[in-house]
């Protein structure tokens, strides 16, 4: 009978390699092939060693290259074939990363599987540009919600509770519904004037952080062309952002050895 090694479902962070927690890049070297997905960045997929197979799965939003159930099919595929798998995502496999679907599929059909955590784009993006998503003067709480799922009648937040002004709003894939969830928070009684950020591929080399406010949001994403991965960011905190960023100064300084 072929030994079934577990599949591993491993967070690859929101771009830096650095970013990998330690069993993530050891786990790399352990595999024989991965499953990834569009969000990984290339300098982390070029860590694996080059007789790793690799099989692109290339979800996004709206742009499924491969649906969630045929992944599912293949990770179980695999492992009840003798392969060592790890299931690679950006971010966190467990935060807006359907993850947990994925376990699920692979505890109905036996397979075992370890989750290895990792660093969600919202911590790590606004970490990155600056934008401390709690501040004991600013924000008592963080809200993580994606601004992609479409109900019958747009998308099915609860908009009410979404406007506190005392709580950061973290939005996931926001950009292409950005009109629409800014119409829905100011009419929900969120102040216009409240700051907000896009956040561009962020901890990667080429970020882009812009600031604005929740009115003109809309406006400076169309303005920018913005492409691939953006957190949107909105709340008091947004307004640090110019004191506390540093990731361009630390691009231009030697890195410590």
């Amino acid at each position: 009978m072929t030994d079934i090694h577990p599949v591993y479902l491993v967070g690859a962070g929101p771009g830096d390699p650095d970013l990998l927690t330690v069993k993530a890049r050891r786990l790399i070297d352990a595999v024989d092939v991965v499953v990834y997905d569009k969000l990984v960045a290339d300098p982390i997929l070029a860590l694996f060693p080059a007789a790793t197979e690799k099989i692109f799965a290339g979800k996004q939003a709206f742009n499924h290259y491969m649906p969630q159930e045929k992944i599912n099919e293949v990770l179980v595929e695999l492992a009840q074939a003798g392969r060592k798998v790890m299931r690679l995502k950006g971010g966190d496999p467990f935060v807006f990363g359907r993850g947990g679907e994925e376990a699920l599929h692979l505890a109905a059909n036996g397979i075992p599987f370890e989750i290895v955590p990792g660093i969600t784009s919202s911590a790590g993006c606004a970490a990155y540009a600056g934008i401390p998503l709690t501040h004991r003067d600013l924000a008592h709480g963080v809200r993580f919600v994606t601004g992609h799922t479409q109900g019958p009648d747009g998308l099915g937040l609860n908009w009410q509770s979404l406007a506190d002004p005392d709580t950061t709003l973290v939005i996931y894939m926001g950009v292409t519904n950005v009109q629409q969830i800014t119409e829905r928070l100011i009419g929900a009684g969120m102040p216009a004037t409240t700051p907000a950020a896009a956040i561009n591929q962020g901890t990667r080399p080429d970020q882009n952080v812009l600031t604005t406010t929740l009115a003109d949001l809309p406006e400076h994403v169309a303005d920018a062309g913005l492409k691939g991965p953006t957190l949107l960011v909105i709340g008091r905190v947004v307004d640090l952002s110019e004191r506390l960023a540093w990731f361009d100064d630390a691009l231009a300084r030697e890195p410590i050895t």
